[in-house]
């Protein structure tokens, strides 16, 4: 008879050559979770399916934050004990038996009681969660960006088919005819609100033309807005870099995307007025701004005018051709002043000047040789100043007032005294 092989009692005590049979994992997980006790769980409700006949309803339960998702079994007369506010979108809180299926290797939950979470503790619990975010900085004026003057593309997103969609793109386009709207259209509501919404406000901060995004939605309940103060889309607005603009519900209405938003618009209506400027409005301003700088040039030129009409009106002014006159009377006395001037100048210069040739004619060689006195000088041009410079035969050249004479020495004169042959015959001209 062969022998049964030992099994490890404990998980930890197994080995690859002494693993456990994969039913008795299961047999063991059957019985660590039959230990457990019955706890209170809170999710949201995704779907509520009754089966006639069968007194029970299957349940499928979500966590927002995480996404994490369970199926649950109920008795009907458990859920219908509960009243109308459970149902499909719901948050609920459940209390619950954890069960585990050794067959089919699966966990599932039995609900003991459920209730729906009252719109109180929802408020409370988005006070606490705005109390958090606030003392991150989420919610601070720092943060906020100014919108474009005039974007070229507005990103919306908004429900399928939506009234806030109408209001948006209808509204937009009326105020701007020329601005693109570039539409995303997810669920605005329910299990699926919040990660439709985050992924299309992820997809248009990464579009590059557009320059504003708009969350948009009609108003609703309490729980209907509440996709939009869930903490992981709070925290996706957030992290955009392109200005975000929230426009959820009516006036009263005050999700908690409000605050985290770069603007909060009262309704979509209000969302297009604050994104797209009004055109008629901008010309009328553009008007407006023409006709005060027409007035402000036509004050100015008024002022210039009556400035340059004061100037005529002065007396030097007054009479332009008498003016003109006496400046040509002044201009013809100096002239006449300046000529005299200039002439006197010209007296007294020649007179100067007549003077200072009288003497230099006074000074001059020529003067004394008018007077009968003569140069005489050798060939060489050295002047004769003694009759032993002149011996006989030797030619002189006589300097006289009015011209030159060529002579020759005839004979030696006696000392003291200078003769000249009778019959030389000397040559005359002109001094050069």
């Amino acid at each position: 008879m062969e022998r049964v092989r030992a099994l490890p009692e404990r998980a930890s005590d197994t080995t690859a050559e002494q693993p456990w049979p994969l039913r008795l994992l299961a047999h063991n997980i059957g019985v660590y979770v039959d230990r457990m006790p019955a706890l209170w769980v809170e999710a949201q409700l995704v779907s509520l399916d009754r089966r006639p006949g069968s007194g029970l309803a299957f349940l499928r339960l979500r966590d927002t934050d995480t996404d994490t998702s369970m199926q649950a079994v109920a008795p009907v007369r458990t859920v219908e004990a509960a009243g109308p506010g459970v149902r499909e979108g719901a948050r609920v809180v459940l209390r619950v038996q954890v069960r585990f299926h050794t067959g089919r290797g699966s966990l599932s939950l039995f609900v003991v009681l459920v209730r729906p979470v009252g719109e109180g503790e929802l408020l409370a619990r988005l006070e606490q969660l705005r109390r958090t975010l606030a003392g991150e900085g989420l919610f601070d004026a720092s943060r906020k960006r100014p919108l474009p003057f005039l974007p070229g593309t507005v990103g919306l997103v908004c429900g399928r088919g939506s009234a806030a969609e109408r209001d948006v793109v209808d509204n937009a386009r009326r105020r701007w005819p020329a601005v693109r709207v570039e539409v995303r259209e997810v669920a605005v509501q329910g299990p699926l609100a919040v990660q439709q919404v985050s992924d299309a406000v992820r997809e248009l901060d990464a579009h590059p033309d557009v320059d504003v995004v708009v969350v948009a939605r009609g108003g609703g309940s309490t729980e209907d807005l509440l996709p939009f103060s869930n903490e992981s889309l709070l925290r996706v607005v957030a992290a955009c870099t392109t200005p975000v603009v929230s426009a959820i519900g009516h006036e009263v209405d005050t999700p908690l995307l409000d605050l985290v938003a770069d603007v909060r618009a009262s309704t979509p209506t209000d969302a297009a007025r604050r994104v797209v400027p009004d055109a008629a409005a901008e010309r009328a301003v553009v008007g407006q701004a023409h006709e005060r700088a027409r007035a402000v040039v036509r004050r100015r030129v008024e002022r210039e005018r009556a400035a340059l009409a004061d100037l005529r009106a002065r007396p030097a002014l007054r009479d332009l051709r008498g003016l003109f006159e006496q400046r040509v009377a002044a201009l013809a006395d100096l002239r006449t002043r300046g000529r005299a001037a200039a002439r006197r100048g010209l007296e007294r210069r020649s007179e100067s000047l007549a003077a200072t040739l009288a003497h230099l004619r006074a000074l001059s060689p020529g003067a004394t040789l008018a007077r009968g006195y003569a140069v005489v000088r050798r060939d060489d041009g050295h002047v004769v100043t003694s009759s032993a410079q002149a011996p006989p035969g030797s030619g002189l050249r006589v300097d006289l007032a009015d011209g030159r004479l060529d002579v020759v020495v005839a004979d030696a004169p006696a000392p003291g005294t200078a003769t000249t042959s009778p019959s030389t015959a000397p040559t005359a001209r002109s001094a050069p």
